[in-house]
């Protein structure tokens, strides 16, 4: 991915600070702010994996449950009409609007390029 680096699950933005000469990321998809940087690619890198490694840590000694990117719940705004049409099929072939709203998606992103 461009722009972005994973480790152990956690995924990491990637900038450049003209101003600083600096390499810079945050950990995103999960609420906590996480941020790291480093002066070339190889410092960024190393940066990012031990603020996942601290982060963990931290969880851990303190008997919490880290957060998780992509636990699988959204919300999604459409239109009223659209909203309709989805549930009414979703009613029609007796499943419920999440499994509508998974096949379509599952549907988008297999067929895209």
């Amino acid at each position: 991915m461009k722009d972005m680096m994973e480790y152990k699950g956690y995924y990491g933005s990637v900038h450049y600070s003209d101003d600083d000469t600096v390499f810079y990321g945050k950990l995103d998809y999960i609420r906590s702010l996480i941020t790291y940087e480093g002066m070339d690619v190889f410092s960024l890198r190393k940066a990012f994996e031990e603020a996942v490694d601290d982060y963990l840590d931290l969880c851990e000694t303190q008997q919490l449950s880290p957060e998780k990117p992509f636990k699988g719940t959204f919300n999604v705004r459409l239109s009223s009409a659209l909203h309709r049409k989805a549930a009414l099929t979703a009613y029609e072939r007796h499943i419920n609007l999440n499994t509508i709203v998974s096949e379509a998606l599952e549907s988008y992103l297999n067929n895209s390029p």
